[in-house]
């Protein structure tokens, strides 16, 4: 075999840990994690509406949107059940959409 010679030498290596102990961490705060699930629905970016006695579509987009003029962006949105927009009737649940 080979000689004794090819060997690496390690006798004088030192540890590099230290004979002082090391400062014990600090416990870890979790108290302030939030799950990431939710039994609550995502956030949509449509309300509803349930027109009330006297509304119009441009009452209503007055009121959500500060605009009288955008009542065709609540009719769109509400083609399958609004077929005339000057016909809404107390009690239809109108989406409207965001802006």
């Amino acid at each position: 075999m080979g000689k004794e010679t090819d060997k690496p030498d390690f006798s004088n290596v030192q540890s590099g840990s230290s004979t002082s102990a090391a400062p014990k961490p600090a416990a870890a705060d979790f108290s302030n994690v939030q799950s990431g699930s939710s039994t609550q629905p995502a956030p949509s970016t449509e309300q509803t509406y349930t027109v009330a006695g006297g509304d119009t579509l441009s009452k209503i987009a007055k009121k959500f949107y500060g605009n009288a003029n955008a009542w065709n962006t609540i009719f769109q949105a509400n083609r399958d059940q609004i077929k005339n927009p000057d016909m809404i009737h107390p009690g239809q649940v109108l989406k409207i959409p965001a802006q």
